[in-house]
C-alpha cells in the first residue's frame, strides 16, 4: 500500500471571514494537491478563527452546511481530503454549540465528524458543549483515519483509545497557544511512539485577540520523530504517512501487546 502523503496548513486565516478562510483552504488545497498530497488538513476553527467571542453563535453552522459543502467542492476540485475545524450548531438542540473538526473525502463525502470532548480554557468553557464521543475513524485510503481535537491529544487515555480501536493516523486540528510549545515538540512525538500511530497535528500561528499562537504543526511518526515539521509562521508542511513503515514498527514495539489492563481499573 503507498504511503499517504499528507499535508498541513499552518495558517489562522482571517479572523470571523468565512469566506476569506475557504478562499485559504482552496488555496492550500491546490498547493497540496501540485505536491502529490492525498490529504490536507487545516488548524481548529479554521474557518471562523479562533478569537471571535460572541461572533461564535453568530458563525457557527450545522455539521451540512453551506461551509461543509463549500469544503467538499474543495476536496472535489482538488482531488485530496480535506480535514478542517468549524464551530458546529446542533440543529436538534436549539443553542447548543460544539468546537467541531470534519474530515471530507476527495469525492467530497463526509467521512469523520467529531466534537471535542476536552474543552480548553474560558472561552471555550462558555460558548460549546463538549462532545461525548472520543472516538471517531474512517477509513482513507486503505488506512484506518481517527480524528480529534487540540486538548483532546494532550490525555493520553484518549490518544491509547485510538490506538486499541486500530486508527493508524490520528488527526489532531489544533489552536494551541504560547506557552505550551512543549506538546507539538514532545508530548505529539510520545503519543505517536506509545501508541504506534502516526500523529497529524496541524495549529493555527501568530496573535489573535488574547492568544498567541505557536506553529510548530507536526506529523509524528510511530517512532516518536517529527516527520515534518512547521516553523512560527504561515505554512504548508508535507509528509508520508507510510503503512510498510508503521506495520514493522508495531511489529517490533510491545506495548499494546504487553499492556496489563486489569491493574489499570483505578483509573476510571
Amino acid at each position: 500500500m503507498p504511503a499517504l502523503r499528507t499535508a498541513l496548513l499552518q495558517s489562522s486565516g482571517e479572523l470571523g471571514d468565512v469566506a476569506a478562510n475557504l478562499k485559504v483552504l482552496d488555496e492550500a488545497a491546490a498547493r497540496a494537491a501540485a505536491a502529490g498530497a492525498s490529504l490536507l488538513l487545516a488548524p481548529e476553527l479554521f474557518l471562523t478563527g479562533y478569537a471571535i467571542g460572541a461572533d461564535i453563535a453568530r458563525l457557527a453552522e450545522p455539521a451540512d452546511g453551506p461551509s461543509a459543502r463549500a469544503v467538499a467542492a474543495i476536496a472535489v476540485r482538488h482531488g485530496l481530503a480535506v480535514g478542517y475545524g468549524y464551530p458546529e450548531r446542533d440543529t436538534e438542540r436549539h443553542g447548543v454549540l460544539y468546537n467541531s473538526a470534519q474530515l471530507i473525502a476527495a469525492d467530497g463525502v463526509p467521512l469523520v465528524r467529531y466534537r471535542k470532548t476536552h474543552l480548553f480554557g474560558d472561552f471555550e468553557l462558555k460558548w460549546f458543549t463538549p462532545g461525548d464521543r472520543a472516538v471517531a475513524q474512517a477509513e482513507l485510503d486503505g488506512l484506518t483515519v481517527g480524528m480529534m481535537i487540540c486538548y483532546d491529544v494532550e490525555f493520553p487515555e484518549n490518544v491509547r483509545a485510538h490506538a486499541l480501536a486500530g486508527t493508524d493516523l490520528l488527526l489532531v486540528p489544533t489552536a494551541l497557544m504560547h506557552p505550551a510549545e512543549v506538546v507539538p515538540l514532545s508530548v505529539v512525538p510520545v503519543r505517536a511512539f506509545e501508541n504506534q500511530l502516526y500523529i497529524a497535528y496541524a495549529n493555527r500561528t501568530g496573535p489573535e485577540g488574547d492568544f498567541e499562537f505557536v506553529g510548530l504543526s507536526t506529523l509524528a511518526g510511530p517512532d516518536g520523530t517529527a516527520r515534518a515539521r512547521a516553523g512560527r509562521g504561515e505554512d504548508l508542511v508535507l509528509g508520508d504517512v507510510d503503512p510498510a513503515f508503521l506495520a514493522a514498527s508495531r511489529e517490533e514495539n510491545p506495548y499494546l501487546r504487553d499492556r496489563r489492563p486489569g491493574l489499570y481499573g483505578p483509573l476510571v
